[in-house]
């Protein structure tokens, strides 16, 4: 399977383009799973939604779509983190409601997690219940050189879970000025990209430019790196950020188009008007 979406669900600006004008938020998560296939959970990063609310949002998606919800900030970015299972199996149980419909848990670890606690991860990753995917992105800088890069992904490996995938390198693209405003609303850090699988699956997180012109190398490349893993019999998750998020959905939209070029894929249920256009990049800048 393919799945390609955004890292949320409802924006604003997304009226009058990926929704239609007027469309109440109530009706964003429906109207936006029949366009893209997945999501990132970033709302449950900060606070646990009840059952009902869980329940209510698979409700409101087809049997295909898929939530891939971040672990709570309080259990990734709070005290040690193998001193977390309680609170960890009761965000498990909560996004068990999503039921068919969940996808991979994602746990994403701060800055300051470094090499020297891959002991608490360990510990956490072996209670972690086997059923449930999970995929886990690693902030620290040293994660990314040897030996720490390959004792990570051993790790993982070991446990099924999938490395998590940044790629920031387009917001690092073009003028000092544009540059710094970009990371200023995006804030991730400047890592290399460090491609690899450690799963079944392939969890990867574009942070893309609001210029298409600028992420069309990119979106090549990935498109080729994607089909290969998909036809490898990977499952893929894609997600499409941009620090105007505005322009997340028809990046999207140009990803799974490059994907669709090398392997056979459905057609989204939906295109943009039109691409997005000098003018408009210059208005953002």
């Amino acid at each position: 399977m393919f799945y390609i979406g955004c890292p949320m669900w409802g924006y604003k600006e997304w009226l009058g383009n990926f929704f239609p004008a007027r469309t109440p938020a109530n009706d964003f998560l429906r109207l936006y799973a029949q366009k893209l296939s997945t999501v990132e959970g970033n709302t449950v990063f900060y606070a646990l939604p009840s059952a009902e609310t869980v329940a209510r949002w698979a409700q409101e998606t087809p049997g295909s779509f898929r939530f891939c919800p971040k672990v709570l900030r309080s259990i990734s970015h709070e005290g040690m983190l193998a001193q977390q299972r309680r609170e960890t199996l009761a965000f498990v149980e909560r996004m068990r409601v999503f039921g068919e419909r969940l996808g991979p848990i994602f746990l994403q670890l701060p800055p300051h997690f470094g090499p020297a606690q891959i002991d608490q991860l360990q510990a956490w990753l072996d209670f972690w219940p086997t059923d449930l995917k999970l995929a886990v992105e690693v902030r620290h800088p040293d994660f990314y050189e040897e030996p720490q890069a390959n004792a990570l992904d051993e790790l993982l490996r070991s446990h099924h879970a999938a490395r998590v995938i940044m790629d920031t390198r387009p917001i690092r693209t073009g003028t000092p000025k544009e540059q710094k405003e970009l990371q200023a609303r995006e804030r991730k850090p400047h890592l290399p990209v460090h491609i690899t699988t450690t799963s079944d699956f392939a969890f990867v997180r574009y942070i893309g430019h609001p210029d298409m012109k600028v992420n069309a190398p990119l979106l090549d490349f990935w498109a080729r790196q994607l089909a290969d893993w998909y036809q490898q019999g990977l499952t893929i998750y894609a997600f499409c950020h941009c620090p105007y998020e505005v322009h997340s959905p028809q990046i999207c939209y140009q990803l799974y188009q490059r994907v669709r070029a090398h392997i056979t894929l459905p057609p989204l249920n939906w295109q943009p008007d039109e691409p997005d256009s000098g003018p408009e990049q210059m208005r953002l800048f």
